[in-house]
C-alpha cells in the first residue's frame, strides 16, 4: 500500500477506513500519543478550569513555543525545551501568591507579562537559527507527523507520573479549589497545592502541544473540561465527560488531518468549540425547560388554592 492510495480519500466504511489509517506506524503511533496527550490534559485542564486558571493554562501554551524554538536552536530535541520552558513557567506564576487583596490581579499581571516576553523570544530563537526551519508551523499548529515509538513511550511515562501526582493530590485540590479560605482554615496547603498543580499544568501542556501547536493546546486543555462541566456539576461525572470529549474531539482530529492538508490543531480546535457550543446549549434549553415547569406548577398550586 503506498502513500496516494492510502489518502486516496474518505470511504464512509469507518472499518475499512481504521484499517487503512493504522496500516501505517506513524499514524497508530499518533493515536497512541493523541491518546495519552487527550487523558492527561483532559484531567488537568478540568481542575484549571475549575480553579479559574485558564490564562495562566493560555500561557504555558504560548510558552511552549519558545521552549521547542529554543530546543530546536541548540540542536537537541523540542520536546525538552517543551518540558523545560512549560516547568519553568509555571514556577514563576507560581511565584506569585494568588491569595489575599490584590492577588489575583498580581497573578494575572505576572502572568501576561511572562507570556508576552517569551513568545517574543521564542519568534528571536527563530530567527537566530541558521538553518531550515520548516517545521514552525508544525510548533505553532501542531502535526502528527514524525511521532515515534520512544516519543510515545516518554509521554505516556510522563503522563502517568502527572497523573499519579494529582491522584494523591486530588482530593484537597478540590477542596481548595471549591473554596480556598474554609480549605484553608481547615488546614489544607492551599499555597503548596497550587504550586504542584501548576507544575503538573505544565507537563500536561508540554505533553500536549507536541500534538496540537503550542497555539492551539489551550483548546485541548478548557474546552472539554468547560464543556462537561456545563453539562453536569458531579464531579466525578463531570471529570469522565471531559476525559471522554478530549479522546472524541483527538480521533476524530487526526482523522480528518489525515484526509486533509490542513493541520490538526484546526480540527481538534473546531470540534472541541462545536461541543462547547452544544453543550452551552443543552444546558439553556434544560435551564428554560425547568423554568417553564416550575412557572407552571406554581400557577397550579395558586390556582388549587384559590379554589
Amino acid at each position: 500500500m503506498n502513500w496516494a492510495d492510502a489518502s486516496a480519500g474518505w470511504s464512509w466504511n469507518p472499518v475499512t477506513d481504521l484499517q487503512q489509517i493504522w496500516a501505517f506506524p506513524f499514524m497508530v503511533n499518533a493515536f497512541r500519543a493523541g491518546t495519552v496527550v487527550a487523558v492527561l490534559a483532559a484531567v488537568m485542564g478540568w481542575f484549571m478550569v475549575l480553579r479559574r486558571q485558564s490564562f495562566a493554562g493560555h500561557t504555558l501554551a504560548v510558552v511552549s513555543f519558545p521552549g521547542a524554538a529554543f530546543a530546536t536552536l541548540l540542536g537537541i530535541g523540542a520536546g525538552f525545551g517543551y518540558f523545560a520552558f512549560c516547568v519553568g513557567g509555571a514556577l514563576v506564576i507560581a511565584a506569585i501568591p494568588r491569595a489575599g487583596q490584590g492577588g489575583s490581579g498580581q497573578e494575572s499581571a505576572l502572568t501576561g507579562t511572562v507570556q508576552a516576553f517569551l513568545l517574543a523570544c521564542g519568534f528571536l530563537f527563530v530567527a537566530l537559527y541558521k538553518g531550515f526551519l520548516g517545521g514552525v508551523n508544525s510548533l505553532l499548529f501542531g502535526s502528527f507527523l514524525g511521532i515515534t515509538t520512544l516519543q510515545v513511550a516518554v509521554l505516556t511515562i510522563v503522563a502517568a507520573a502527572a497523573l499519579g501526582a494529582l491522584t494523591v493530590i486530588g482530593r484537597p485540590l478540590l477542596f481548595a479549589s471549591v473554596d480556598e479560605n474554609v480549605a484553608t482554615g481547615r488546614g489544607v496547603p492551599v499555597r503548596a497545592l497550587s504550586v504542584v498543580f501548576l507544575v503538573l499544568l505544565g507537563t500536561a501542556t508540554a505533553e500536549a502541544s507536541q500534538i496540537t501547536g503550542t497555539l492551539l493546546v489551550f483548546a485541548l486543555l478548557v474546552m472539554p473540561a468547560a464543556a462537561a462541566q456545563q453539562l453536569t456539576a458531579r464531579p466525578a461525572l463531570s471529570l469522565a465527560l471531559s476525559v471522554l470529549i478530549a479522546l472524541a474531539v483527538t480521533w476524530t482530529g487526526l482523522i480528518a488531518a489525515y484526509y486533509s492538508p490542513y493541520p490538526i490543531g484546526f480540527y481538534v480546535t473546531t470540534f472541541a468549540f462545536s461541543v462547547y457550543v452544544l453543550a452551552r446549549a443543552t444546558r439553556a434549553l434544560n435551564t428554560a425547560v425547568g423554568r417553564h415547569r416550575f412557572a407552571g406548577a406554581g400557577a397550579g398550586a395558586g390556582a388549587g388554592a384559590v379554589a
